[in-house]
């Protein structure tokens, strides 16, 4: 008791305090959470995303990133502020839904993307693995971290334009394990989708360096409202509607 009233247990995302220790988000906001259900759904905006570049069976996210300004700092606390287990209990709440799904109930092996080793001993962890690890548990299947390597220690994709973020990413994982990812069904895991472009290098080289796999892919959020935004302006620009006037009328 004298614990509980020096450290009470906060939500990340409202600040209020709670009882139920045992999860890191109140029942509150995990109810009003800003959820995508695309696990729910074949033909979902993550899958005509990633379906440009990568040959998924399936993909999907778990809520809209820009929905909620408390969930932002709810990835930012666990991409960057040592919150590990954050990404855990996500993770796990994430694969109760992916559990419900038949889409994915073929599901045999999860897999994290990995950060550059350098970055990882920087953060002190990779927030993506923890994430894995939760979906794998509720899963009830292996959570691969080793088979899949980052290479090349890439600069920030924030703010970069698809084309930069795909020439960024390029080439920058290998899979130094193929035996313990062939033959599987393999749910590769992330935290944000933004353009996809990080994502799909990763499903590239898993998919090139093995035989009689599939490739289905899960992210805790996804930006995609912004990214379909930035596409629009771009085609705007690079084709700009004629505006008539009168005299273009008459002639």
């Amino acid at each position: 008791m004298f614990t509980r009233l020096l450290f009470p247990h906060m939500c990340p995302v409202c600040g209020r305090v709670f009882e139920e220790r045992r999860l890191v988000v109140c029942r509150q906001c995990r109810h009003k959470a800003p959820r995508t259900y695309f696990a729910k759904q074949v033909a979902n905006p993550v899958v005509r995303l990633l379906w440009r570049e990568l040959h998924i069976t399936h993909g999907c996210s778990f809520i809209y990133f820009g929905a909620s300004e408390g969930y932002r700092n709810l990835i930012h606390d666990f991409k960057y502020g040592g919150m590990w287990r954050y990404a855990y209990d996500l993770g796990r709440w994430f694969g109760k839904e992916l559990k419900k799904s038949a889409i994915y109930a073929d599901v045999d092996l999860v897999v994290p993307v990995p950060l550059h080793p350098f970055k990882q001993i920087q953060r002190g962890y990779n927030q993506s693995e923890y994430m894995a690890l939760g979906i794998a548990d509720v899963l009830g299947v292996k959570c691969e971290v080793r088979a899949v390597r980052r290479v090349k220690h890439n600069p920030s994709q924030t703010s970069k334009p698809f084309e930069e973020r795909k020439a960024n990413v390029e080439n920058i994982f290998r899979v130094v394990r193929p035996e313990r990812l062939e033959h599987h069904k393999i749910l590769l895991v992330d935290d944000v989708l933004t353009s996809g472009a990080t994502i799909a290098s990763c499903g590239r080289a898993i998919l090139d360096s093995t035989q009689d796999t599939q490739l289905y892919v899960a992210t805790f959020a996804c930006a995609l409202e912004q990214e379909e935004e930035k596409t629009k302006t771009k085609t705007k620009e690079n084709n700009p509607r004629k505006t008539h006037t009168k005299e273009d009328k008459m002639v």
